[in-house]
């Protein structure tokens, strides 16, 4: 068996399908808060420096400035998995939220994820295909706003 087919094996990653109580979920928030309040009050150098200093708080556990984007089970988070499967970047990617509990999406993801995307909606079921759009619109927020990202995170 392949790296990339253990990898994409839902039971290669114990404790992550079967044997829960509550029903796990998979949550993207999408940093959404500035400082200050006009953008004009933000100098262009200075919009990186803004936004990290806002997005470093989710590493000691701190949220108020990240927004839940969208959400889904890990059952459907299964599913989307597989609708990405023909591309191995995003398919890898995503699937490293339920290999380590946390992942990013910065600007540098963009274009896999964007492409992966568009590939797959034609023939996604209903529920992956609403999914998927999310993740879309958010993909193109941060296209137009680089220092903006998401974090996804699993919950259960």
């Amino acid at each position: 068996m392949s790296t990339l087919a253990q990898a994409a094996d839902p039971g290669s990653i114990p404790g992550l399908r079967a044997g829960r109580d509550a029903t796990p979920e998979v949550v993207f928030y999408q940093l959404n808060a500035k400082v200050l309040e006009r953008k004009e009050d933000i100098p262009e150098d200075a919009k990186q420096v803004v936004y990290y200093s806002l997005a470093i708080g989710h590493h000691i556990g701190v949220f108020d400035c990240f927004k839940p984007a969208f959400r889904c089970t890990t059952a459907v988070f299964d599913r989307v998995l597989d609708a990405l499967k023909d591309s191995e970047e995003a398919h890898r990617k995503l699937s490293g939220l339920l290999r380590f509990g946390e992942i990013t999406v910065d600007s540098t993801h963009i274009r896999p994820l964007m492409a992966a995307v568009e590939a797959a909606l034609p023939t996604a079921p209903p529920d992956v295909a609403a999914w998927l759009d999310r993740l879309r619109t958010a993909l193109d927020a941060i296209r137009r706003e680089p220092a903006i990202y998401l974090m996804g995170r699993r919950l259960s």
